[in-house]
């Protein structure tokens, strides 16, 4: 199935934008291990809509219902199955669009797959509205992590053409939680500013920006993953390109290695603290798949939100002829601000899922 994902712990996400409801399964959770659900419901209110003007104005609360699973805040060892409610949905704005396809969007892939008979109000299963579920399975694993002393936190490294700093070789729990509190995630309070200010000048013009999300995982053990075709890269990779929107993974350095050498890409090993380390870091901390201990690097590029305001043109299905399309609707003009806590919920249940395939981590009840 397309919306099931891995191996260990299995995420099976469910729904559509304009359905009833979506929601997600996770079929591994051991039982027995305590969920803080208003943590929980914290964290996914990092990606809630509707809470300023740089993001789509649907209101929707975004709590998550446990079906199964979870008996007085506790797994009891069956599938973990939660429910999100959609209660704020305008599918008539949505009404002419089985016949004049958005440009960029999935409505015309969608339309090739499925026929006329699948259901893209609001976009359907492929909206960005199911990266909530995701954020239940991402708050949870990030839960069960952090017990266990892995954290997994992400920023806004750029919007359009505004950057933010990197995040620096070793990345704490305490800068990730500073992060999480603002409402353009970002290290540098200015960089916040001029990102604010270029969304807000797109939106103002019926447009949209796209903008990369940097992630970081700390506390992993080196070894873990494999070479080849398993490794953590390709599990995290996989996964992130789950994400709508995402059209770019890179690790460490990334696609800036082609440009460099090997003297200066290379990261040199040191001792520090009794274990062995590197100088650098920009292997991303992973090296033939395989976690090497130091901070898990990752970064996403998020396209600009293709329903835009804008005259654009297209092609009328019924007729077979051109048109011209203007996207009604409520839409971010940057998906990239609330992809922030999506990216690092995606990235913290395919680590919980190698680390339980690998290590077993989860499996004490005392987790």
């Amino acid at each position: 199935m397309s919306s099931e994902i891995g191996k260990a712990l299995k995420i099976s996400v469910f729904g559509q934008s304009h359905g009833r409801a979506i929601g997600i399964v996770m079929d591994g959770l051991p039982a027995g291990i305590k969920i803080d659900e208003e943590e929980l419901y914290k964290f996914m209110s990092r990606r809630k809509p509707g809470t300023s003007k740089l993001s789509t104005q649907r209101r929707e609360d975004d709590r998550p219902v446990f079906l199964s699973g979870l008996v007085n805040g506790v797994t009891a060892g069956s599938p973990l199955c939660a429910i999100i409610e959609n209660t704020d949905t305008r599918s008539n704005d949505y009404a002419n669009l089985t016949d004049l396809p958005r440009p960029s969007h999935a409505d015309f892939t969608a339309r090739m797959r499925y026929g006329e008979a699948v259901d893209m109000r609001g976009s359907g299963h492929f909206s960005g509205r199911l990266t909530a579920p995701l954020c239940v399975a991402g708050g949870v694993a990030k839960q069960l992590l952090a017990r266990k002393g892995v954290y997994v936190g992400a920023h806004l490294l750029s919007i359009e053409n505004e950057s933010d700093e990197a995040f620096p070789l070793h990345p704490t729990p305490e800068l990730f939680a500073e992060i999480a509190a603002k409402p353009i995630p970002v290290i540098s309070d200015n960089a916040g500013t001029r990102m604010a200010e270029a969304v807000e000048a797109a939106r103002a013009e019926a447009d949209s920006v796209g903008g990369v999300v940097e992630c970081a995982a700390v506390g992993l053990p080196a070894g873990l993953g494999s070479p080849m075709f398993d490794g953590l890269e390709n599990r995290l990779a996989a996964a992130l390109f789950g994400v709508p929107a995402v059209k770019g993974v890179e690790f460490g350095a990334g696609f800036a290695a082609a440009t460099t050498r090997g003297s200066r890409h290379n990261d040199p090993f040191i001792v520090e603290n009794g274990r062995v380390q590197t100088a650098k870091n920009d292997a991303g901390g992973i090296i033939g798949g395989i976690t090497t201990g130091m901070p898990v690097i990752v970064k996403c590029a998020m396209k600009p939100t293709p329903s835009i305001g804008k005259s654009q043109r297209t092609v009328s299905l019924s007729k077979m002829e051109p048109a011209e399309l203007a996207i009604k609707g409520r839409h971010d003009p940057c998906v990239a601000i609330r992809a922030v806590p999506v990216v690092e919920a995606v990235t913290a249940f395919t680590i919980l899922d190698l680390l339980m395939e690998e290590k077993g981590y989860g499996n004490d009840r005392n987790s």
